[in-house]
């Protein structure tokens, strides 16, 4: 059994007068011990959401609702209440969000940020607890640790501060750690040292990575298993390098199509992704992706498309899919389960405003590869 398994994770939003937004529908995944999982698409189709309902920090407020499972270590974390989250938050699952300014208390020097952690989960005080942030700052490269334990989170360099929340995250040894965006407004230098940071310690510790990011060099040189999510749902699922080397949805041809070549020649435009974000159709009435696809047909339209499983772990949802190379359509599919959908939703997209803020805010038949 995965150390997390999410089945059928739904976020709605409901308000008086408007139709129900659907921020994550139907949203199911796993992941290892030691594994890192991707959750990838654009700003809006429900990836820090999914990460927010796993964790318990959606704000409980009336429209508010939140089904399906996110079962950790046997564990269903949406069961439990608040104190019992609060036990597990930190110790066994810690989560890195994506602005580190606006995720640091602005008026509490790091080192009591960091203490606060090892005293509330690991029962340290005083000197024991100091010098443990000191060694945790110094772990993750910050120079002169001691000192900057002394230090605001204003007086510490973008680097600096995602260095500190990494600090904060892995000061318990968590088994799981959510990154949501970790190398947001970071320059590739410092991008670079945070995902070779992060690497370090899923490798030494066993630790379990769900990497959220719209970033596919991020993808690339990080994760196992790529999710991508479009209006709420998961439209493929594969191992790393097939879904690079064969994407199969429309969806994935279209991201990796939109990242500029070095290779390109001068002048030579990109190839964007048609229309916007917004340009979705409600998933009760066809492939929300539809409005956008170049692949469309008539059968994207009508029915929800249903979850094509195919060999060596991959799915998608496209009645239409990219070829792959030397095999015939349909030659790689091994089930087809039908899509559930309830009348009346609407992805998050389709919405004119944005539902409520929240805080923080197998391959085709080919050789796979081994790990």
């Amino acid at each position: 059994m995965a150390l997390l398994e999410v089945e059928d994770l739904s976020v709605t939003f409901a308000r008086r007068g408007q139709r129900t937004v659907h921020a994550v529908d139907g949203v199911s995944f796993s992941v290892d011990a030691g594994e890192v999982v991707g959750l990838v698409g654009e700003s809006g189709c429900g990836k820090s959401v999914t990460s927010l309902a796993i964790m318990g920090l959606l704000p409980k407020q009336p429209g508010l609702a939140v089904g399906g499972k996110a079962v950790f270590d046997g564990t269903d974390l949406l069961q439990l209440d608040d104190r019992s989250r609060r036990d597990i938050r930190g110790r066994d699952i810690a989560m890195i969000f994506q602005d580190p300014l606006s995720s640091l208390n602005p008026v509490i020097p790091i080192g009591l940020q960091v203490t606060e952690v090892l005293t509330r989960h690991r029962g340290m005080k005083g000197a024991a607890a100091e010098k443990e942030a000191a060694e945790l700052l110094d772990r993750v490269g910050i120079p002169d640790p001691r000192r900057r334990l002394k230090e605001y989170p204003h007086q510490l360099s973008g680097g600096m501060r995602q260095r500190a929340l990494i600090a904060m995250a892995v000061a318990c040894q968590p088994r799981l750690l959510i990154a949501d965006e970790p190398t947001t407004a970071l320059d590739v230098t410092i991008q670079a040292q945070i995902l070779e940071l992060l690497k370090g310690l899923v490798r030494d510790s066993d630790t379990a990575l769900l990497m959220i990011t719209h970033d596919l060099g991020v993808v690339a040189g990080m994760c196992d298993t790529v999710n991508v999510l479009y209006a709420g749902r998961v439209v493929e699922t594969a191992r790393r390098r097939p879904l690079f080397r064969e994407p199969r949805h429309p969806y994935t041809v279209g991201l990796l199509g939109s990242v500029p070549r070095l290779d390109a020649g001068r002048g030579e435009r990109l190839n964007a992704i048609p229309g916007s974000v917004r340009d979705v159709l409600p998933w009760p009435d066809g492939c929300a992706f539809a409005p956008r696809c170049e692949r469309r047909v008539d059968a994207c339209v009508g029915e929800p498309p249903a979850l094509v499983l195919a060999h060596h772990g991959r799915s998608y949802r496209c009645v239409n899919p990219a070829p792959v190379a030397g095999y015939a359509p349909g030659d790689d599919v091994r089930a087809v389960v039908p899509t559930q959908a309830q009348p009346g939703s609407v992805p998050a997209q389709a919405v004119p405003d944005d539902p409520p803020t929240v805080p923080g805010l197998g391959p085709a038949p080919r050789e796979e590869e081994s790990a």
